[in-house]
């Protein structure tokens, strides 16, 4: 489960979902705390700009006796208990109001209300020099934060009410705290969410991706799976089974054709064979003899040529038929090998084989060993006399690779850009150009490949590759010299 997790695209399509959201949630927060703090900030004001006013008027309406301090004074007490007495977690309190009135007729009996610290609210307001209106920000010496100060003046008073800010941030950044808490339980959620239904969308797609898997030319009878409902992923399931319809179709059409001429045409010729093998078995004269086995070779020789076309026609339309079984692939190379090594020995070959043991492939043994003879039949008809050949088989990395390179002449340009069609051959080849086909199509038929090249120091290499089976191999060299 954990390692399908991990090989999912849910994870990329959640990500980009939640990146999305998360941009867009974020949008929102930020404008939704702006808009909440320009409220409080121009609540703030609103009460400063109010309460200023209402001192102001009172002022100016109270005789300036000996009772105009105590009344303003007690007014002025009213007013910094209207905002509440709010503290952080050290017990420090936040909403600290303070309030001064400056008589220019009698400078030296300021009336404070407020904190203890005097001195240090009128030094800053002096040195601001705060103009009358709208309200400004103010910073004390001993204070952390700073004060919304409102100015007024009225018949020669200036009155000053500030407001400590400490509050508000101290608001504003809970606040913030709480968005980014349930800004962040939003978007895990919404990531959760999107993962899953991403999940479960391509589990669906997963489940169609291992059923065509599983489909081969030996049985194209299972279907997918379709939904009753009609979206997407339901209407790919059912074009699926409409092409795999076809599909069966036409392979049963081509094994059909395939099987009627090979039917067709093995029959008189084996019939042809079989009278001429009564022939030479009677009596005849040699030369008789030597026409009538002539003819025999022909007709096993057009056979073959009949069997490899047909099979080559079906490779490559995906409908060879393969019995499939569990083959030590190390001992069908040695088994080969050994069977031309007379031939090779005869035409002066230099065999070096070097096989690494336990390979094992999932392959059909009768092809197998009609491929490593296709592929040593033109060593030994296109190479000279005298050339070095090196077989290696190993398995790495899930695959068995069977190498065989040369010191011939190699393939020429014309052939290495075709060689694997039907009836492509050089100049001088006698063939009929099926053999690289032929191989290339059961390669392809197992789910390997094939490949040619020319080494850097002249010479033909051919590489077969096939899915290997998990058998922990055991290494064993073999030189064979010729």
């Amino acid at each position: 489960m954990s390692k399908l997790l991990r090989r999912t695209a849910a994870w990329r399509i959640a990500i980009s979902t939640t990146l999305a959201f998360a941009v867009g949630t974020a949008s929102v927060f930020l404008i939704l705390y702006f808009v909440v703090a320009r409220g409080i900030w121009g609540r703030s004001d609103a009460w400063l700009s109010g309460e200023v006013q209402v001192l102001a008027q009172v002022s100016a309406d109270t005789p300036p006796d000996h009772l105009h301090d105590k009344v303003i004074g007690d007014l002025a007490k009213l007013v910094t208990r209207e905002m509440p007495d709010e503290r952080n977690d050290r017990g420090q309190r936040l909403n600290s109001v303070f309030f001064l009135e400056e008589d220019s007729n009698n400078a030296e009996r300021p009336l404070w209300v407020g904190p203890s610290s005097e001195e240090a609210f009128v030094h800053a307001i002096h040195l601001a020099k705060l103009a009358p209106g709208s309200p400004q920000s103010l910073q004390v010496e001993g204070w952390q934060g700073t004060f919304r100060v409102v100015t007024r003046q009225e018949d020669g008073q200036t009155i000053y009410l500030g407001l400590y800010t400490r509050g508000i941030t101290h608001l504003l950044h809970t606040l913030s705290r709480r968005f980014l808490l349930l800004w962040g339980g939003i978007v895990f959620i919404g990531f959760l969410t999107s993962f899953e239904s991403a999940y479960r969308t391509l589990r669906r797609v997963e489940r169609i991706t291992e059923t065509v898997g599983r489909l081969d030319s030996k049985d194209l009878a299972e279907r997918l799976p379709e939904p009753a409902n009609r979206d997407e992923i339901a209407r790919l399931a059912k074009t699926f089974n409409r092409m795999l319809d076809r599909i069966q179709t036409s392979v049963t059409e081509l094994r059909l054709v395939t099987d009627s001429v090979a039917h067709d045409m093995k029959g008189p010729l084996t019939a042809i064979r079989g009278t001429l093998e009564s022939a030479v078995s009677g009596e005849a004269n040699q030369q008789w003899r030597d026409f009538v086995c002539e003819a025999i070779e022909g007709i096993d020789r057009l056979l073959n040529f009949l069997n490899t076309t047909l099979d080559v026609a079906e490779g490559q339309a995906g409908a060879l038929r393969l019995d499939r079984g569990t083959v030590d692939f190390s001992s069908v190379v040695k088994q080969v090998v050994d069977l031309y090594q007379p031939a090779l020995a005869e035409q002066h070959h230099d065999l070096t084989l070097d096989v690494e043991g336990n390979v094992v492939v999932d392959a059909d043994l009768s092809l197998l060993h009609r491929v490593l003879s296709n592929l040593l039949e033109n060593e030994l008809a296109h190479l000279p006399t005298g050339c070095k050949i090196t077989i290696r088989l190993q398995q790495y990395n899930g695959s068995a690779d069977l190498v065989i390179e040369d010191k011939g002449p190699g393939f020429p340009l014309e052939i290495r850009r075709r060689a694997f069609e039907r009836f492509v051959k050089g100049k001088n080849s006698s063939g009929h150009g099926l053999g690289l086909a032929f191989v290339d199509a059961v390669l392809r038929a197992h789910g390997g490949s094939a490949s040619i090249s020319n080494s850097p120091d002249g010479g033909a290499v051919v590489t077969l590759s096939l899915p290997a089976k998990a058998v922990e191999p055991v290494g064993v060299g073999v030189t064979v010299a010729g």
